[in-house]
């Protein structure tokens, strides 16, 4: 008898509780490119490699460790994804959700969940941060495409509200703390990748709206709403997606943005984790 998702879900939440030790964590992050090394601030970690998780698929990434830490974080109890799956990895996106429910069966309420994106919106420029206020899915595929397990979640679920209003004002008034922090708000497009893209599909992405876009967050931001989590989402603009104007790129390139951006981002996170309930 073939597996159901939420039997998979509980497989790979059993394996990582044993290791927990009985802490119980509320707030889950997924760390996008550039901001790995925020799981070294941790107190007393606990650190679990992906691959010691069954049924996890397996990051493969450069800048992404492939493993949750859980600790104390301005006094709550996180676990943190150090690196995600994507899609164009070759992964069935529903497997990409996979640690979204283990998240929530473990404990977390909210999950915060970040990228690096290229920006879209002509008033942007490498190196702001923009708070995601709604996301376009446009990779061509959804994670919950198939049956589904109503101990995960309702069938069809709400999307009117994916990034909860409320942590948006938060995090936007604990920002002014942050003077170096140069915040925007918009949204983000998900696209498959590994590709980027070329300048018609820039035009045509910018025509629907979008302000940044990546190749992340969308699937996760899905599978957290199905189950109930509350949500905050932020894109690092490492550069400049704009089809008029679009240079040639590499990874390498956004990692070195990120890495500029980071220590702004990260002092914002700390102020952030101490107000948020």
């Amino acid at each position: 008898m073939a597996l159901t998702r939420a039997d998979l879900v509980y497989s790979a939440t059993e394996a990582v509780k044993q290791r927990l030790g009985g802490r119980q964590p509320v707030i889950g992050m997924i760390l996008g490119s550039g901001l790995g090394e925020l799981a070294r601030q941790i107190i007393d970690p606990i650190t679990i490699p992906y691959a010691d998780v069954p049924h996890m698929p397996a990051s493969t990434v450069a800048g992404h460790a492939g493993r949750f830490v859980c600790g104390q974080f301005e006094g709550h109890t996180v676990l943190m994804m150090q690196g995600r799956v994507h899609y164009y990895e070759g992964y069935p996106m529903g497997d990409l959700v996979l640690p979204v429910y283990v998240m929530k069966e473990l404990g977390v309420k909210t999950l915060i969940v970040t990228n690096a994106a290229g920006g879209m919106n002509p008033l942007f420029q490498p190196g702001d941060v923009m708070l995601i206020s709604d996301h376009i899915n446009w990779t061509g595929d959804h994670p919950l495409i198939g049956p589904n397990d109503a101990r995960l979640g309702l069938r069809f679920h709400d999307m009117s509200a994916a990034y909860d209003p409320e942590l948006l004002t938060l995090a936007t008034q604990v920002s002014v703390s942050v003077p170096e922090l140069r915040l925007r708000v918009g949204v983000y497009a998900a696209i498959s990748g590994p590709a980027y893209l070329t300048p018609g599909e820039l035009r045509l992405l910018a025509r629907v709206g979008a302000d940044a876009v990546g190749m992340s967050t969308v699937a996760e931001v899905i599978a957290a709403r199905h189950a109930g989590l509350r949500v905050l989402g932020f894109s690092c603009i490492t550069d400049m997606a704009i089809a008029d104007h679009l240079e040639p790129l590499s990874h390498e390139q956004v990692l070195a943005v990120a890495e500029r951006t980071k220590p702004a981002m990260v002092r914002w996170l700390h102020e952030l984790l101490r107000v948020i309930i």
